[in-house]
């Protein structure tokens, strides 16, 4: 969370209470409410001061004349900036924990991840995974499908598993289907998948007498990506239609910009990678987001970069409008990062 300098400790606390004034109820805020909700009595005047005083410095606007206060992006800054996560109630920390359960990849724990964090929290969960450059195999699977077609399973020692539908131009049984898979698992497990790759090529140019059963097939699985994965980061993000429900002041048009730009992996690894920039397990909260997009303007993003298991690196974050529940926005972040930090899968 961004620096910013001391406000006076009365026009602090003032300021926190239309902060959460505004949080709760969507309305402008006006020197009555805050009055009302204060144990130790001040008049309206010396609030309506007060206000008038935060206003000047930026903390505070006005949309009409005869109307309370609304906080600006600056004040919901330094608003956050004094919070600390709340705790998750008993029940939700026992979702989270029996929700990874039984999940094996990390491709499930970011769906399942995006997921919790919208119902959480109502606004839009999102959850990546970062593969690493130079993967390692650790099985390959292929089924036979119908118009000879193979599905190849690839599964990465970092836990990462990708699925391709390739189409053979020669029939494949699945007995040499079967020797295939055996041969390439028994000989290449552990490696990466580019040497893997070269090798295996190597060998039935130089071995061609032992390959020519099956050679033809595997140059051809080979040639339709057998051993190589997209290294982009996998991405998933639930919840974009609960902004919708927002009021973001956004014209039909900038929503369905908005939208679209929420669809684009790259245009939300952009927002990660921009605002999310602190060490791992601490938690940023960025408001406003403009730079990445003029529709964000009113949008705030909480979230925490997190190795998962045995250090599989990966973000997970919530978006939503600046007048949202902080602390238990970003209880919720943290608690999920930690469970996916104690994620365990299989060897």
């Amino acid at each position: 969370m961004a620096n910013v300098p001391p406000i006076k400790a009365r026009h602090l606390e003032i300021l926190t209470a239309v902060v959460r004034a505004y949080i709760e109820t969507g309305e402008p805020v006006g020197s009555r409410t805050i009055s009302r909700q204060r144990r130790q009595t001040l008049s309206p005047a010396t609030i309506r001061n007060a206000m008038a005083d935060l206003a000047d410095e930026g903390y505070l606007s006005q949309p009409h004349t005869s109307a309370g206060r609304i906080p600006t992006e600056k004040a919901f800054r330094y608003y956050v900036s004094s919070l600390t996560a709340a705790r998750l109630a008993a029940a939700d920390s026992d979702r989270l924990r029996n929700e990874f359960s039984g999940l094996d990849t990390v491709g499930a724990h970011m769906e399942r991840s995006s997921h919790i964090l919208m119902e959480l929290t109502r606004n839009v969960g999102i959850a990546v995974a970062i593969p690493a450059l130079a993967q390692e195999l650790d099985h390959i699977e292929l089924v036979p499908l119908a118009d000879q077609r193979v599905l190849i399973v690839l599964v990465t020692r970092d836990h990462m598993l990708r699925n391709r539908v390739v189409a053979l131009e020669q029939p494949a049984s699945p007995d040499e289907l079967m020797s295939i898979r055996n041969y390439v698992n028994r000989n290449f497990s552990g490696w990466q998948l580019g040497a893997a790759r070269r090798e295996l090529l190597r060998r039935i140019l130089e071995e061609r007498a032992l390959y020519d059963a099956a050679q033809s097939q595997i140059q051809a699985l080979c040639r339709k990506g057998m051993l190589e994965v997209d290294t982009s980061p996998e991405v998933h993000m639930e919840g974009a239609s609960n902004l919708l429900a927002l009021d973001l002041r956004l014209t039909r048009e900038k929503m369905r910009q908005l939208l679209r730009a929420l669809e684009e992996k790259s245009r939300l690894m952009e927002l990660l990678d921009r605002f999310l920039d602190l060490p791992l397990g601490e938690l940023d909260v960025r408001v406003g987001l403009e730079e990445i997009h003029p529709a964000m303007k009113d949008l705030a993003l909480i979230g925490v970069n997190v190795r998962i298991g045995s250090g599989f690196p990966a973000k997970v974050a919530v978006l939503g409008p600046m007048r949202m529940d902080y602390q238990r926005v970003m209880a919720a972040v943290l608690q999920t990062s930690r469970a996916l930090e104690n994620a365990r899968f299989w060897s």
